[in-house]
């Protein structure tokens, strides 16, 4: 029973954020349909995506108030990373391959191969610098710089064929318009939280209808994120108590375990969706690509901007021993499994059943071994040894 509740509250804050996030998703695209779709789908698109990573580092840091807190922001996106880049292309792939709709796809191997080097850079910024006992607020806006880096980057190496064609993609009102929306009664958007539905009717689509839903999605992600943090603390706690039920036990692990994979795959399910989506409307580019491009967001802003606003208002953040080398040991393996995920995919022109299975065998080990680790197996220790000396050799003071 100790973590059954946790585990029920962690199944309702996926439902809400998956619907809270398809309404900031469309919401937040009318706010900015005058952006060139380059620019819209670099901020706005990556903000809405991940805006649960946000909050849930956000809530980590400013819940817990200390290292630890960091610890969990840290398993939050650093797992949420690893799900991304395995996880929803593997079962994007899978879900158009068993429909018949193909039996392998051909990806950009451009974009790819840019995303991808390009996010093994940030990752390997992020492993060296965060790696001291104290953490100050510039290590967050070096952070946030380096994804201004790789925007800058990415808009500057276009080519100018490419940034014509970007600066066409302005949306008009007419794009908003959703037949579905005007077959769904009120009362039943209400009661499955569609909230594109009860905020923005039947009817066209303007300004206060759009900013109403991107309010009141954030407050949805924002308390969703909330009780993510909640539930994670408690299944990592040796006990816990919930007001009028009493006291429970949980597993007693640390928590960037518990936030390794329960947190970031909650906080990830909004992109699974968006991009089983996108792999079914035939986008085989933007179901793939985009889990890369989302993931240096992740990395960088996600964790970068909790911890320049904690830090700026509390001060420098200590690191115990202990912590330093939880994070160390995780930020190595995330660098580790990207590179594996980034040759996988760019591998050869095709992109099929085996590389899917390959990159979700290569998860559920991935899993296993954060199960090891947090039940104390000899041999998952032994290879969290080996990877915090690494990161020693590379580590700042």
């Amino acid at each position: 029973m100790g973590i059954i509740i946790p585990l029920i509250l962690i199944t309702i804050v996926c439902i809400i954020i998956w619907r809270a996030g398809d309404g900031f998703m469309t919401a937040s695209e009318y706010v900015g349909r005058n952006l060139s779709e380059g620019v819209r789908g670099a901020t706005i698109n990556a903000i809405a995506s991940s805006m649960p990573e946000v909050f849930t580092s956000l809530f980590f840091l400013f819940v817990l108030m200390d290292a630890t807190g960091f610890s969990g922001g840290i398993g939050t996106t650093a797992g949420s990373a690893i799900f991304n880049g395995m996880v929803i292309p593997a079962v994007s792939v899978l879900a158009v391959i068993g429909m018949g709709m193909t039996k392998k796809i051909e990806v950009s191997q451009k974009v790819l191969k840019r995303d991808g080097i390009a996010l093994i850079i940030a990752e390997f910024i992020f492993l060296v610098l965060i790696s001291g006992s104290v953490l100050y607020w510039y290590h967050g806006v070096i952070l946030m710089l380096v994804y201004a880096l790789y925007i800058t980057y990415m808009f500057a190496t276009m080519k100018k064929k490419e940034r014509d064609e970007l600066s066409g993609g302005q949306l008009s009102d007419e794009d908003f318009v959703d037949e579905e929306r005007k077959k769904t009664s009120f009362l039943k958007a209400l009661f499955t939280l569609d909230l594109e539905r009860v905020f923005l009717g039947t009817k066209m689509i303007n300004s206060f209808k759009a900013w109403m839903l991107l309010i009141f999605s954030t407050l949805g992600i924002a308390l969703a994120s909330y009780y993510l943090v909640l539930a994670c603390e408690w299944i990592g706690s040796e006990t816990y108590e919930i007001a009028w039920l009493g006291e429970f036990k949980g597993l007693g692990i640390p928590l960037m375990f518990v936030a390794l994979i329960l947190a970031s795959a909650a906080s990830s399910f909004p992109d699974t969706i968006i991009s089983m989506k996108d792999a079914k409307r035939g986008q085989y580019d933007d179901a793939i690509s985009n889990a890369l491009g989302s993931n240096i967001f992740d990395i960088c802003f996600a964790l970068g901007f909790p911890l320049f606003i904690f830090t700026a208002i509390n001060g420098p953040l200590e690191m115990p021993p202990e912590i330093v080398d939880l994070s160390s040991e995780l930020r190595f393996l995330l660098w580790l499994l990207t590179v594996v995920a980034v040759v996988i995919f760019t591998w050869g022109k095709f992109f099929g059943r085996a590389k899917a299975y390959l990159l979700l065998g290569i998860y559920f080990l991935f899993v296993l071994y954060v199960i090891g680790r947090g039940a104390g197996n000899p041999i998952a220790q032994s290879i969290a040894d080996f990877l915090v000396s690494v990161v020693h050799l590379f580590a700042l003071s």
